[in-house]
């Protein structure tokens, strides 16, 4: 099965099982998404229930949200997080603060899906990874699907959730295939995972940038480097049981980011364990990042920008070497 298709499936699925769920956003319907993921929805489920809305980010994810206040179980869909920060208010003043200033009274069981990521040539306001500014924020919870299996199961997870959730996307992940296994029926949308073991150096990572750490894994193994793998995937609240428990391991760290190193994810992990595992470290915590440069649209300045299998390579010899 392909990444998009599984996030189609988890929509079908959600809309087949819960009448009060509803999926909504920018050409969702007729155009059947700006990725296709919702190709064939609104034929089948009808208007009511895949609804196309205003090119009004605040709008619509104002609609969700009190939809989700009066008891529905919206799924709001934007095209791409750079168009989110329009409905920063909503998302920030309203979905995250409802519960807290209602004392509990009111819940607010919203999803929000939206595409992330560059590596599509799709330019500067189509291709930033935005994950790490809402993982800031209390009340939400962020998750990252990287794999197909997680795509295929977070969204039903999320909706069980009374707070909000949102749900980032990558746009190279779309095309990306892999086998399900008929047994997993759900995942937790609490924890990091191992998604290969090793003993040399930890690198923690999530989205596109996790495949690529998968391959510079491989080629480092052939060298008697063994790379131990992480995928954060849950970037709000972090699983630092996990992360602390392989970095202790192996004693070495490698953060791999899509998100601009100022102010990121990763720097927020990296103090992390340099407040609670410093002298656990056998070296310095090293951060791959975005270049902090807006994404260029040509194709070898894009790649430049990015994190690359190439520069996790580099640095796990460099790290590891100095042993």
């Amino acid at each position: 099965m392909s990444y998009r298709e599984a996030c189609r499936q988890a929509i079908r699925d959600a809309l087949t099982n819960d009448p009060r769920t509803f999926l909504m956003g920018e050409d969702v319907g007729l155009y059947g998404g700006c990725y296709a993921v919702t190709k064939g929805l609104l034929d089948e489920f009808g208007p009511s229930r895949i609804r196309d809305t205003p090119l009004a980010e605040s709008a619509f994810v104002g609609a969700g949200i009190g939809a989700a206040v009066a008891g529905m179980r919206p799924i709001v869909e934007i095209m791409t997080c750079n168009f989110s920060l329009l409905a920063l208010d909503q998302i920030l003043n309203n979905a995250t603060s409802i519960a807290h200033m209602s004392g509990g009274q009111f819940a607010v069981p919203l999803v929000i899906r939206m595409a992330t990521g560059a590596g599509r040539q799709l330019a500067a306001q189509h291709s930033h990874s935005l994950e790490g500014w809402y993982a800031h924020i209390p009340g939400l919870k962020v998750l990252a699907p990287g794999t197909v299996e997680d795509a295929r199961h977070m969204l039903g997870s999320a909706l069980a959730d009374p707070n909000p959730v949102l749900i980032f996307e990558h746009i190279v992940l779309y095309n990306a295939e892999d086998e399900l296994d008929p047994a997993v029926a759900s995942v937790d949308i609490g924890s990091a995972k191992i998604r290969r073991p090793g003993r040399d150096v930890s690198v923690l990572t999530y989205g596109n940038s996790l495949p690529k750490a998968l391959a510079a894994a491989e080629t480092l193994a052939k060298e008697g480097i063994e790379a131990e793998v992480v995928d954060l995937r849950v970037l709000r609240p972090l699983d630092n049981a996990t992360i602390f428990e392989s970095v202790t391991r192996t004693r070495r760290c490698i953060i791999v980011d899509e998100g601009w190193k100022s102010g990121s994810i990763s720097a927020e992990i990296a103090a992390r364990l340099s407040e609670d595992l410093f002298f656990e470290l056998d070296g310095p915590i090293r951060r791959i990042c975005s270049r902090e440069v807006p994404i260029p649209y040509s194709r070898h300045m894009e790649e430049a920008a990015l994190p690359q299998t190439s520069a996790i390579i580099e640095t796990a010899r460099i790290l590891v070497g100095s042993r």
